[in-house]
């Protein structure tokens, strides 16, 4: 079977290394999937959930708040701000974190306050859908 390595890092240091038949990452401009043999790319990724399939089917789940993510003939490479596996997602944490997100937002006034509160959201929301995502798989 024709597969492709994958390795995804962050600055605490490295997450999953391995070869995987398929790769879904949440990139800015949408959900990519790479498979083997996937043309040269480069594009910055978004908070959500990157899935691996690997080469005995089974499925990784990672939650990612961002970076950036390269794509070789044979290698793609996740380089993250942060990332969890998914087993390490805590849904209530993300819902909590979601609801403080919210209420920033509500009481932000400046405008550089309301764009930070607004990235927070954004990404306390994509880590609430990676939980319940993950809690629907097992």
């Amino acid at each position: 079977m024709i597969s492709i390595k994958i390795d995804i890092v962050s600055a605490e240091g490295e997450i999953y290394s391995g070869e995987a038949t398929m790769v879904y990452a949440p990139a800015k401009m949408g959900e990519v999937g790479i498979a083997p043999r996937h043309a040269p790319l480069l594009t910055a990724l978004k908070p959500g959930d990157v899935r691996v399939q690997d080469v005995d089917g089974k499925e990784h789940f990672f939650y990612i708040t961002g970076g950036m993510l390269e794509v070789q003939p044979h290698l793609v490479t996740v380089l993250a701000d942060t990332a969890l596996r998914g087993d390490e997602l805590d849904e209530a944490a993300a819902q909590e974190s979601q609801r403080q997100a919210e209420e920033a937002l509500k009481g932000a006034s400046a405008e550089t306050d309301i764009k930070r509160a607004q990235a927070e959201l954004a990404e306390a929301n994509a880590r609430y859908r990676a939980a319940q995502k993950l809690k629907g798989i097992k």
